[in-house]
């Protein structure tokens, strides 16, 4: 028999808090905050008695579970193989919001440090390891997997949605209730809500409709002294701030109220594939000149790959609308592309989600559903890098971008050119946090993928793809450098370990996320958590002038 049952047995009137103490002491006991984390513990208890010792809601290193529930959410696989220094010291994967009120309040009581983690998707692990492996302080990791509710109003064309359901739960909610409704975000169907729209959060509506964090109605905020905030409770600074401010800084956002937008039964996406050097810069030059004027139903992402030895353009395309039309806007207005019905496929909004994310054609939506587990984009390691062009790259550019991929053995690295323009173009740069709006032609993300073990691939691969950023330096956006805060990248800079952080340090970073909105939202955090308990990496500090 399990020795920890046989005890349970043999003592069943040995108190809950005691319980907790004798099963968790273990793992925090060589840690110089020990008794901070036994507290810890002993106040949870306390507060939510759901939070039992042999729950399920608790893992620790010392817990069967702790692997799994730990590395199940993990789409980079850079981090899944962290010292255990790096490590939580403890998971709590709360049933009801009740729960993570009493992990924040029992957290901040003791000063155990919190990570937040919804669909796994960090691309510099923020959101469930430390990538400072000198810190001393442990920290608890509270996973929101199970808070995953979607409730779909059709007339007021508006959801709530819980922060630990990922897109593809959320897109089936929605296509359950109405096959003409729809949400402006990505088409990765296992990220998580919560992150995404806390970061801003771009798909393939984003010139019709704006980002996902400009369709957000209200919210549900578990702020650092355990209160649940409302918009009109929290106010509206920071209700600004959580749309797109970032993750992890201002409280824990426990669920969204999104704004759905109208869709026709009918839209047409298209795929076309082109290959050759010569043929690529040729259409991809043209392609930058039109994207971000084509009209606001269209918009096209081109992937820049080399899958074998020859360079390949690949261009996506979501219109609202149907293919005669489509084709003849492209005949007008991109006609290098020599697009063709045969590339379009007519199909619901739905579909196109199952589409983009490279389900199969005979897929239905209800695999959506199992999405965390089967979708078919799954990551390596990654490392990702982002910047926003405001002028075409000029052909010798684009000529020396192809040369750069050429270093690299075939294989799945590669760049994405995100389009801007229309909506994006009229949103102001200060409605929310998200300030690269008009004046950028698109963003472009770089990725260096790989999948071979050992520090010196991941050497080579960090180094390519920091050489990359560098060349493409003189040619983006600039005082400062745009970045996007959703593809997250420490190469910018970083807070310090502690609670202190200073305002003017942290600029270094900030202002290329956020620009002249990042003062803004140190002042929001100064008001709703002015002790900075909510902090990682690169969370915004209170303001301090």
């Amino acid at each position: 028999m399990n020795p920890l049952r046989s005890f349970l047995l043999l003592r069943p009137t040995l108190p809950l808090l005691l319980l907790l103490l004798l099963i968790f002491s273990s793992t925090w006991s060589t840690s110089s905050t020990a008794g901070d984390h036994n507290n810890f513990l002993l106040c949870l208890g306390s507060r939510n008695t759901t939070v039992s010792p042999n729950s399920d809601l608790i893992h620790t290193p010392n817990s069967a579970s702790y692997s799994s529930v730990f590395q199940f959410s993990i789409r980079n696989t850079r981090f899944n193989d962290t010292a255990a220094s790096t490590r939580p010291t403890a998971i709590i994967t709360p049933k009801t919001i009740s729960q993570v009120q009493s992990a924040v309040v029992c957290a901040r009581t003791h000063d155990v440090q919190v990570r937040v983690r919804s669909g796994g998707h960090d691309f510099e692990g923020m959101s469930y390891v430390s990538t400072s492996p000198s810190s001393t302080q442990p920290f608890l990791l509270i996973d929101l997997i199970n808070l995953r509710n979607v409730a779909v109003d059709v007339p007021s064309k508006s959801a709530w949605v819980q922060a630990g359901a990922v897109l593809g739960e959320v897109y089936h909610g929605i296509a359950s209730a109405s096959g003409t409704l729809a949400f402006p975000a990505g088409i990765c169907p296992t990220v998580g809500v919560g992150g995404h729209v806390s970061g801003g959060g771009y798909g393939m509506l984003i010139r019709k409709h704006g980002i996902a964090a400009d369709n957000v109605l209200d919210a549900q905020l578990v702020d650092a002294r355990g209160r649940v905030l409302d918009r009109a409770a929290m106010g509206e600074d920071v209700f600004w701030a959580i749309r797109g401010g970032g993750g992890n800084t201002y409280g824990i956002v426990v669920s969204w109220k999104i704004n759905l937008v109208t869709v026709p039964a009918r839209l047409t996406a298209f795929t076309a594939v082109r290959t050759s050097e010569e043929n690529v810069t040729r259409v991809f030059d043209r392609f930058q000149h039109v994207v971000d004027k084509l009209p606001d139903d269209l918009s096209i992402l081109l992937t820049l790959r080399k899958p074998t030895a020859t360079m390949q353009a690949v261009f996506q395309g979501l219109y609202v609308g149907e293919t005669e039309t489509l084709l003849g806007v492209m005949k007008q207005s991109f006609p290098g592309l020599e697009l063709t019905g045969q590339d379009c496929r007519e199909m619901s909004w739905i579909q196109s989600i199952l589409y983009f994310a490279g389900y199969p054609n005979n897929a239905t939506y209800d695999e959506l559903l199992d999405s965390r587990s089967s979708a078919p984009v799954q990551f390596d390691k990654v490392k990702a890098k982002s910047d926003y062009v405001e002028a075409p790259l000029p052909v010798k550019v684009l000529q020396g971008i192809w040369k750069r991929l050429y270093e690299l053995e075939s294989g799945p690295s590669f760049l994405q050119i995100i389009p801007h323009g229309g909506m994006m173009s009229r949103i102001s740069d200060s409605s929310i946090p998200y300030p690269h709006r008009a004046g950028n032609v698109y963003k472009i993300q770089y990725y260096a993928v790989w999948s071979r073990e050992g520090k010196e691939v991941e050497k080579r691969y960090l180094d390519w793809i920091r050489r990359l950023y560098e060349f493409t330096t003189p040619y983006v956006s600039k005082n400062p450098r745009g970045a996007y805060v959703n593809s997250r990248d420490l190469d910018l800079g970083r807070n310090n370990l502690g609670k202190i952080t200073s305002y003017r340090q942290a600029r270094i970073w900030g202002e290329k996320y956020y620009k002249h909105n990042f003062e803004r939202l140190a002042r929001a955090k100064a008001a709703i958590d002015p002790s900075n308990f909510f902090r990682n990496e690169q969370s915004v500090p209170p303001f301090t002038g």
